[in-house]
């Protein structure tokens, strides 16, 4: 595992400047914690998209899938409903019908799927302890992540951190 440290910035302008620039000096950011988003970040470090909507997309189709199911078996195969002494038993002519039920089940599906997958994907479970490297960064300050290659270049990276804005670095745990 290699060495990591960590810079500290009061200013989200600060930061957002010194990215590039450290970037092309060859510093490796491994990642930024701030107590808001910012709008950038993560074209700045070069992030990509997420697939996080393709999930969803699966999990509302799931959702819809089952709803489907749920909604046939209940009122055209389990118990048809004779209402008004015109009984229709086929599934393509109550479509009209079943659509509230198909919607909700789609959006209930999605969203459950998508608070599960953020939990485990955040490691927010139970009995997991959080990796704060600074208490300041849920409240007022910035930090970033640097992954060092070698722990003799510390001493410069640890200048251009400063050089660029940061008013502190230090290594988790101490």
């Amino acid at each position: 595992m290699s060495k990591q440290i960590f810079a500290i910035f009061n200013d989200e302008d600060v930061l957002m400047k010194s990215i590039k620039p450290l970037r092309g000096t060859g510093v490796n950011i491994k990642n930024v914690f701030s107590p808001f988003p910012i709008h950038g970040l993560d074209t700045e470090l070069g992030l990509a998209r997420t697939r996080i909507s393709i999930c969803a997309f699966l999990y509302g189709l799931t959702g819809l899938s089952l709803a489907v199911l749920m909604t046939w078996y209940m009122m055209i195969s389990d118990w048809p409903m004779d209402i008004g002494g015109k009984p229709n038993f086929s599934y393509y002519k109550n479509i009209p019908a079943f659509v509230p039920v198909l919607f909700e089940s789609t959006v209930l599906c999605a969203a459950h799927g998508m608070v599960i997958t953020f939990y485990l994907r955040s490691k927010l479970l139970p009995g997991v302890t959080a990796f704060v490297p600074d208490v300041r960064m849920t409240d007022d300050r910035f930090v970033m992540q640097v992954e060092l290659e070698d722990a003799a270049t510390e001493e410069q990276i640890t200048a251009v951190l400063i050089q660029h804005g940061a008013e502190e670095v230090k290594e988790y745990g101490k």
